[in-house]
């Protein structure tokens, strides 16, 4: 092969080369993010029933009492002796996901968790917890009195798994981790709801409002 030959050949080997690297290095490139569903699309899918979907091997955590919040009518006390008065209450506590959205009672997200846990634990899941009573309180001069209650609440761990009829971003089954916390039964993991009474002093503006005719010397109810 003459010199002039070998250089043509080997320019050739060189251009090649060159297209066999890009064409590897474009295999290799990551998908673009437009071409990846957010875990909001999976979950809204799998709550709409688009995606045909399953919340895999779960796994329960231990019950823990959550956060104290007011449940009643706030009592004002402008008088000068204590008051004492029957408050009824009501509380609803929710579910909420990973993300911080709410899980509601009823929906295909609910029914799923339901069934898996069921079938994992032998003991059903609810998404929701509603319940109402009524207390007596005493409120002392100058203070606000309320209900506050607490509620036993669990979480769950799982993996949603997300199964199209046709190829969606690319692909049947899409994966995504999950954990949803919600209200647990009373005395799981020997933990209790707690209801209470709590009472606070009232602010400088509050005190001022005592003087006004219709609540001079009187109790009065505020709606929460």
């Amino acid at each position: 092969m003459t010199t002039t030959g070998m250089i043509r050949h080997g320019s050739r080997l060189l251009a090649l080369s060159t297209v066999s690297m890009g064409m590897v290095a474009a295999m290799t490139l990551p998908a673009a993010a437009e071409d990846q569903p957010t875990r909001e699309q999976l979950i809204a899918d799998c709550a709409s029933g688009e995606g045909k979907c399953s919340f895999n091997e779960p796994t329960l955590g231990k019950a823990y009492l959550g956060d104290f919040h007011q449940v009643s009518n706030s009592l004002y006390n402008c008088s000068t002796s204590d008051a004492t008065q029957s408050m009824s209450w009501s509380d609803t506590v929710g579910s909420t996901d990973s993300a911080g959205v709410s899980v509601t009672a009823g929906g295909n997200i609910a029914g799923l968790i339901d069934l898996s846990v069921t079938a994992s634990y032998n003991h059903t899941w609810s998404s929701s917890h509603t319940e109402d009573s009524s207390l007596n309180m005493t409120v002392k001069p100058g203070e606000v009195g309320w209900i506050s209650r607490a509620q036993v609440m669990q979480s769950v761990s799982g993996t949603w798994q997300t199964h199209y009829d046709s190829q969606k971003w690319g692909h049947y089954f899409w994966y995504v981790p999950d954990t949803v916390t919600g209200p647990a039964p009373n005395g799981t993991d020997g933990q209790s709801n707690a209801v209470t009474v709590k009472t606070r002093k009232m602010t400088s503006a509050e005190k001022k409002s005592c003087s006004a005719d219709a609540k001079k010397g009187q109790a009065f109810v505020v709606k929460r």
